[in-house]
Formats: structure tokens, sequence, C-alpha cells
């Protein structure tokens, strides 16, 4: 079936209908939440954003998907999902009143941050929640259409709420330059209060779990996820196609990652004057725009090729698609060259991306496919806080270097020539140490 008559079937269950508007709003609570901290972290007028701002914002921002990511399963089988969802929705409200109030006294960044981190923090439980409580309201013939409808209403739904974010700061009249991050977190403070009501909807068994884990058995699964990732991580070694593809594409996570720190700065020092952080956003919400064209383009052409280009020789294409588009900002700083290359960047990291996706899927045994997407999920996001270390070490203040730039363009040819020796066929495994799935 198609995307639509997909959504059009399982929009017949009452519980996916009510699943789905808790993660919508949720998540467009998320989008607003992430703008309105966005412009404090890196566009607030009393701070003259560097690229060791950003990279303390980033590791801000990512570090709970990083650390907290692969441990939160035992916790949301321990305590029933609704609940889950509705109080911490209602936590992250609280949170969110508390970096206003932050904001408006002047408060020290390091207080923004620890309050951010918290935030998103309970956002990694709520997805997860989220996530886990699918199977519950959905027949199991339909899980499969459930679990790629889903993630896509809610990143669309997080992208709306951040661009209702910035309509709700930049509309409002009357408002200072250093108070329109204080709207859009309101914007995000409603997202979240509704989803939290919206959850009521749902009875506290309707996501889960059937059976409630013991305190002692928590401790004891939490204890034990290093050694699940340590033996997914052995699989995937051994069937060598999976370990590659996951490699690459956090190689091409980390270059993206490069350039969009470098956006950043340009948006606020080069494209327009350092001491207007406002006109800034403006400019980088552009930029951003241009690049979801990029991801949205990625999403329409990579499967219309899927039958013409096999998935390994994809990632090297998009790699090389990757190079073109970095020297165009090789060249230039110009607008021109900073939305061209957003837009061809943006898709060949995300074109890269479903195809490791497929090839990940693929070429894993199913009994540690769960542990080889949360080590998918680890590589995903180090990677961005990765490429925001190297980037305060290495950009200048204004962002924009032409021997950096030049510098990630042969990084996506070595990266290409590398992943062009790869394997191409899984491995079978060897006997080994591994655990078996528990």
């Amino acid at each position: 079936m198609s995307y639509s008559s997909d959504l059009a079937h399982l929009w017949k269950s009452q519980g996916f209908r009510r699943l789905t508007r808790v993660r919508v709003v949720s998540q467009a609570g998320d989008g607003a939440f992430q703008f309105g901290i966005a412009t404090a972290f890196f566009f607030s007028p009393e701070n003259a954003t560097t690229p060791e701002d950003i990279a303390i914002g980033f590791a801000v921002l990512f570090a709970p998907f990083t650390l907290i990511g692969p441990f939160v399963g035992p916790f949301i089988d321990r305590w029933h999902r609704q609940r889950i969802v509705l109080a911490g929705n209602l936590v992250r409200l609280g949170m969110v009143g508390m970096i206003v109030g932050a904001v408006v006294v002047g408060a020290p960044r390091i207080s923004l941050y620890a309050l951010a981190l918290a935030t998103l923090s309970v956002n990694r439980f709520l997805l997860a929640a989220l996530s886990a409580g699918i199977p519950q309201v959905v027949d199991p013939e339909d899980l499969l259409a459930a679990n790629a409808i889903m993630p896509t209403l809610g990143t669309i739904a997080a992208a709306l709420g951040g661009a209702v974010g910035g309509v709700v700061a930049f509309v409002v009249p009357g408002v200072s330059d250093d108070h329109k991050a204080l709207l859009a977190l309101g914007a995000a403070g409603a997202g979240f209060g509704l989803s939290s009501w919206a959850a009521t909807a749902l009875s506290k068994r309707a996501l889960g779990p059937v059976r409630l884990l013991q305190a002692d058995v928590v401790v004891k699964e939490a204890a034990h996820v290093l050694m699940e990732l340590r033996d997914g991580y052995r699989h995937l070694r051994q069937r060598a196609t999976p370990f590659h593809a996951l490699g690459v594409m956090a190689a091409a996570r980390l270059l993206y990652g490069l350039m969009f720190v470098a956006s950043i700065l340009i948006s606020r020092n080069v494209l327009d004057d350092p001491s207007d952080p406002q006109g800034a956003i403006g400019k980088f919400a552009i930029v951003v725009g241009f690049a979801a064209i990029g991801f949205g383009l990625a999403a329409v052409v990579t499967p219309a090729f899927a039958h013409r280009v096999e998935r390994h020789d994809w990632v090297i294409v998009c790699l090389l698609l990757g190079g073109v588009g970095q020297t165009l900002l090789a060249v230039s700083s110009a607008p021109w060259a900073l939305l061209s290359a957003a837009v061809i960047v943006s898709f060949a990291v995300q074109g890269g991306k479903i195809a490791v996706d497929t090839i990940v899927q693929r070429d894993t045994d199913d009994a540690y496919r769960g542990r080889a997407f949360a080590l998918y999920d680890v590589a995903y996001n180090t990677a961005f806080i990765t490429a925001a270390g190297i980037g305060a070490l290495v950009l200048p203040a204004n962002g924009y270097s032409h021997a950096v730039m030049a510098a990630l363009v042969v990084a996506y040819l070595v990266f290409a020539f590398a992943y062009s020796r790869a394997p191409r066929e899984p491995r079978l495994p060897a006997d080994t140490e591994t655990s078996p799935p528990r």
C-alpha cells in the first residue's frame, strides 16, 4: 500500500489515533523548544556566538540521545508507558517554566545548559515510551507500516513546531530581541501541556507493558546494557557490511555536522551584522529551509533509484555528491554557495543514511537488530557532538575557512574511496562468545 493508504488504514484504530495525537503534539512542542533554546544559546543579543559555544550547545542537545538512549529500555518496561508520557510532559512543562525564569533573571549560562539537558533527557524517555507503545495499539500485520508512519509524522510535527515557535517569536509586536526566545519556549510549554492532556485519552495500560518489571530486574537489565551493546558490536563486525555501513554513516554525519556548525556561525557573523543576532536567525532559518528541501528530495529520489542502483553504490554516489556540494562552500561563503551546498549536502547525507538503514536492517540477524540500532543511535549522535568539538578547534570565529571547507571536500572523497573497498556481501558470523538475545 501507499503511505496515504497505510495511514488511512491505521487511522481506523482508535488507539493509533490517540497515540498519534500525543506524539504529534509532543514533538511539535519539541520543535518549538529547540528553536527557543537555539535562539537563547546561539542568537541571543548579549552573547557573541563562538565555535566553543556551539560545541557546548550541541553537547547539551545531543548528549541525552547518546548517553541515555541505550539505557531507557528497562525503565519504560518498569512503569506504565501512558503514565510516563503524561507525567513526563508535565515535568517538561515545569522545566520550561524554570528556563524562562532563568532567562528573565539573567541566570548564568551554565544553568540554562543544565535545565535544557534535563528537559531533553526527559524527552528521550518519552520518545522511547511512545515507540514501545505502538505494538499495543495496532495489529501485528500493521506494525511495519505504523513504525514507518509514526516517526515521519513526528518529524514533520517537530519541524512545524519549530516554525510556529519562530512565527510566535517574530510576529508578536512589541517584543524585545532578548525576549523572543521566551515566546518560542512558551509555545513549547503549551505543546507539552497539550500532549499531557491528550495522553489522558489513553487508559493507564493502553501502551503497556503487559507485565511490569520489578525494580531489581530493572537495575540488572540496565547494568546488562553495556554487555549487550558489546555483543551487538561484535556481531556487526562479523557480518562486515552493516559494520562498514554504520562507520561511513557516522563519518558522513560528522562532515555534515561540521558544515552545520559553520552555517550557524556564517549566518551570525558573515551574512549579517554580528550585532544583529535576530537578523541572523532569519538567515539561518533560510539555510535550514534549504537543507530541509535536500532531505525531502532524498526521501523521494532514493527509493526511486532502489531498483537501479545497489545500496552500497548509492552510498558512494551520495558521498561523492556531498563532496560536490561542499566544493561550492569551499569556493565562496556567499548566500548562493551556502544555500546550494545546504540542499546538495543534505540530500547526499540523507540519501546515504536511507541506504545505510536498509543495509543494517537487511544484513543484521534479527536477534541482534535492536542492539544494532542502539549502536546506530549512539554513533549518529556522537558524530554530531564530535563535529561540534572539532569545529571549536578548527573553525575561525566567523565560521568560514577556505582551508577547512576544502578539507571537508577531500574527506568526502576519501570516505567514498574507502567505502568502495568495503565488503558488499555480509559474512556469516563465526561461533563466538556473544550472548544470545534475551
